[in-house]
């Protein structure tokens, strides 16, 4: 059931699903993300962790319909856009998506008691992200197609809109209703178990809300990404929901407007919105989580990594993959995977080349983005650069997504 039998009727109610009746998944999801935090040495971390903000936002961006190319992603975070309006525009928006969530990112890391369930968080993560993107997506169309509205960067909404089934509470009602939301999704007042179910619930919750007029999914997503980072599972960044909700995007969707119901019966709690429906959607969500923590433990596992990493490789020395590379690349590929950085001056050694060989392997391995420097004379790190992904990390995207455009 979808809109409302009682029209002056918008409640929250019920927030969480019963206690206990998630615990089997949550549980689940905070062993695996341990795991998979430990899994990955600390300074690998940082360049799974680039990479991830690409991934998040290629599967959030690709849930609003907006297929952005891998490569192109690369491109606009290194000043290269595309002469296409078209490309070019979705590359703005893909780097918008991925400075925002830096900024949330270095927001959770110095300020601990961030409310990001509050109303000035959710404004400001539509703000940010609006004031980046090109004008063509700074407006919405009416569905007649004779309106055209300027979406206000952090401005909750101030006409009714209709999504799908669903009609969303009326403009006078948003502050009421965000003031209900950071108050009852507070990570203060949750606690384990709780705080992950919490983000579960409040990301259908906020998308209910509706608040603004356009770019709801992408600021619950982000808003959701921060919850799960607060509430434990976030796993420094090494996994994103993203991609498993992308993956079934119809039933992500169907979900969502399944979570809309009001009350069904006289057994489905006590509140307006329907007890059993939100339960089935944080099933959903949770069960979405813990496949792509899985996944990415997986990918990540020390032994198949380095598997895949020398096989990479040894087909670019063969010549079979794009522009031959020296065999002895290989060695120092895996030398910075198991130690996490090398040092610039051991690169000769652990290629068993020449100084001078060992700088130019080096400087080729840099500009080529396999590796990447911590400073300009610092230690160098793991890079993996969108030629290099799908090798390395075998379906974190479609296969046809990395072929070049």
């Amino acid at each position: 059931m979808h809109g409302y039998s009682n029209p002056g009727t918008f409640s929250l109610e019920p927030l969480l699903p019963e206690p206990g009746a998630l615990d089997d998944l949550v549980l689940a999801a905070v062993r695996e993300a341990a795991a998979l935090e430990a899994a990955v040495h600390p300074r690998v971390r940082e360049s799974v962790a680039d990479l991830l903000r690409s991934i998040n936002t290629y599967h959030s961006n690709l849930i609003e319909g907006h297929d952005t190319r891998p490569r192109d992603i690369e491109r606009a975070l290194a000043g290269h856009y595309a002469r296409d309006p078209e490309r070019r525009a979705l590359q703005l928006e893909a780097r918008a998506h991925i400075e925002v969530q830096r900024f949330v990112e270095a927001r959770l890391a110095t300020q601990p008691d961030l409310a990001v369930t509050g109303r000035d968080f959710v404004c400001w993560l539509h703000r940010e992200f609006y004031v980046r993107l090109p004008e063509e997506y700074r407006f919405v169309t009416s569905a007649s197609g004779g309106r055209r509205t300027e979406v206000l960067p952090g401005a909750l909404r101030t006409e009714d809109v209709g999504v799908g089934a669903h009609l969303p509470p009326p403009p006078a009602a948003l502050p009421e209703l965000l003031d209900r939301f950071a108050e009852g999704y507070e990570l203060r007042h949750h606690a384990g178990q709780s705080a992950v179910v919490a983000a579960a619930a409040s990301h259908h919750r906020l998308l209910w809300i509706h608040p603004f007029l356009d770019g709801n999914g992408r600021v619950a997503r982000l808003m959701t990404d921060a919850m799960l980072r607060r509430a434990g599972i976030g796993a420094h960044g090494l996994w994103t929901v993203s991609r498993g909700l992308a993956s079934r995007r119809a039933a992500y969707l169907a979900a969502l407007a399944a979570a809309d119901a009001e009350r069904w019966d006289d057994y489905d709690g006590r509140s307006a919105r329907s007890l059993r429906a939100l339960t089935e959607f944080c099933r959903f969500f949770l069960k979405t989580c813990l496949d792509q923590i899985r996944f990415m433990r997986s990918l990540l596992e020390l032994d198949g990594l380095a598997r895949r990493v020398g096989g990479y490789a040894d087909r670019r020395a063969a010549g079979v993959l794009g522009t031959p590379l020296p065999a002895s690349a290989r060695y120092i590929l895996l030398e910075v995977l198991r130690a996490g950085e090398m040092a610039r001056g051991e690169a000769a050694r652990v290629a068993g080349a020449s100084e001078r060989t060992g700088r130019r392997l080096l400087s080729l391995l840099l500009r080529e983005g396999l590796l990447r420097p911590t400073s300009a004379k610092g230690p160098v790190r793991l890079g993996f650069p969108t030629a290099a992904v799908g090798y390395y990390f075998p379906q974190l995207y479609p296969e046809a997504a990395l072929d070049e455009p």
